[in-house]
């Protein structure tokens, strides 16, 4: 059975390695190709339950615990001699994925809604994806930019997304925000603060600075946030609503990570209790009331189930056609 796992781990961190870190991180491609090649490390990772393997989890936790980032030598004798601290934090952990440049995929089709807007989002981790309205936007389309600044004027965080189509672009009125999460994070807490930003994969400092500055926005007003699953927890949150508002439950690519036997309850859950924005692969569920081809690099972005265009997954550019669909590239 262990050796099972390691099998397991090196394939797992071979094709990170040629597919996944490249151009992106060097310092994870360099972990990822010595755990591919030093039996001992993988036989480490293997360890760790099999659902908490990734390497992103694995790599943002060995960072958190004060991995070397320097000689891969010694970060490989760092991993043998810490194998048991390791197994056991990553174990606990889980990739919560907190992107506020997925607010740049959500805002057009926040701008169909009429306000005033009651957010509610499924998967909220610190709930950075609940202030679209506390972000400025900068939108390239083209030789363009098209550009929005909340209303008392530009925000330190600022969205940057490439744009194709002409969707509705305003910022949205928000008056409640809450989220739900298994393991809901505070913004203002230095530990959760340093796993969020651990996430962020070395060499990404635009990103980190990102999130940093939105880690600052939700703890400077922070949102409700209930910890357990989507679908039990959301008919109570959303009665917390104030009255007068539209309630909008987003589920923007946190469904992946659901059971897909559990999918359909989350779903019905959301439409039940208002209008559902959602940022998914078309295969993900069966939650969808129209399905135009979407990008293959991209995730189809929907309101109440109606694909009203493609996104990059984390919102760094949105193909808008809801009259014609998107156009399959």
């Amino acid at each position: 059975m262990q050796q099972d796992a390691v099998t397991f781990v090196v394939d797992r961190y071979r094709r990170f390695a040629r597919d996944e870190a490249p151009g992106r991180s060097a310092l994870y491609t360099s972990w990822a190709e010595r755990v591919v090649a030093d039996p001992a490390v993988a036989a480490v990772l293997a360890r760790i339950v099999e659902t908490h393997r990734q390497p992103p989890l694995v790599f943002a936790v060995m960072r958190l615990l004060g991995a070397p980032e320097g000689d891969v030598d010694a970060w490989a004798a760092w991993v043998i001699d810490n194998a048991q601290a390791l197994v056991a934090e990553s174990d606990r952990r889980s990739v919560q994925t907190n992107e506020p440049l997925r607010c740049a995929a959500l805002l057009p089709a926040l701008a169909l809604i009429e306000g005033p807007i009651a957010l509610l989002e499924v998967g909220a981790s610190a709930g950075l994806c609940l202030y679209p309205d506390r972000y400025s936007y900068r939108y390239r389309r083209d030789d363009d930019v098209l550009a929005l600044d909340p209303a008392d004027g530009p925000s330190r965080v600022v969205l940057a997304s490439e744009l194709e189509g002409a969707p509705p672009l305003r910022m949205p009125e928000i008056v409640w925000r809450a989220g739900i999460d298994l393991h809901p994070l505070d913004a203002g807490a230095p530990e959760d603060r340093a796993w969020l930003t651990g996430l962020v994969w070395p060499g990404e400092e635009g990103r980190r600075e990102r999130i940093v500055g939105a880690l600052d926005i939700a703890a400077s007003d922070p949102p409700r946030l209930v910890a357990g699953d989507g679908a039990a927890c959301l008919p109570a949150l959303a009665a917390e609503a104030p009255r007068g508002a539209t309630l909008v439950v987003t589920t923007p690519g946190v469904l992946a990570h659901v059971p897909r036997s559990h999918r359909a309850e989350v779903i019905s859950a959301a439409r039940r209790a208002g209008r559902w924005i959602t940022l998914d692969a078309l295969g993900l569920h069966d939650g969808w009331t129209s399905t135009p081809p979407v990008r293959r690099d991209g995730f189809a972005l929907a309101l109440d189930g109606d694909v009203l265009g493609s996104a990059d997954p984390l919102g760094a550019w949105v193909a808008w056609h809801p009259e014609t669909g998107v156009g399959a590239q």
